[in-house]
């Protein structure tokens, strides 16, 4: 398998349910986030030009992420209570079909932290 991945950023704000009122993640807080599409194909499903997909392909993601969370509240902007490992798995599911590339989604909320959404991953 060919693989491409592309990194897109934006800021937002948070709160976490579901956690004790001491927690930080429980108070509202904010992130900037990182945000990577991985994109798959064999090499004998490349386009003609040899591209897994054309990475402006990739600018409509790039202007959903701006209209629809850049600079917003998460939890007004989805209906679930907004971590990374959720922000991904949603990601990816708005996206496969647009993208049927698509392999995995990761998102970060700092520079060591990762949520990786992964297609073909569930548990059994």
């Amino acid at each position: 398998m060919l693989t491409i991945t592309k990194e897109f950023h934006f800021s937002a704000s948070h709160v976490l349910s579901r956690l004790p009122s001491w927690h930080k993640c429980a108070r509202p807080h904010g992130h900037n986030y990182v945000v990577v599409l991985e994109l798959c194909a064999p090499p004998e499903e490349l386009t003609d030009a040899g591209f897994v997909r054309d990475y402006g392909d990739l600018d409509a993601f790039k202007s959903w992420l701006d209209e629809t969370l850049d600079h917003r509240h998460l939890n007004d902007a989805v209906d679930f209570s907004p971590s990374g490992e959720r922000l991904a798995h949603w990601i990816y599911g708005l996206w496969v079909e647009t993208y049927p590339e698509l392999t995995a989604v990761w998102v970060s909320e700092t520079p060591r932290t990762w949520a990786i959404y992964r297609a073909g991953a569930e548990p059994a």
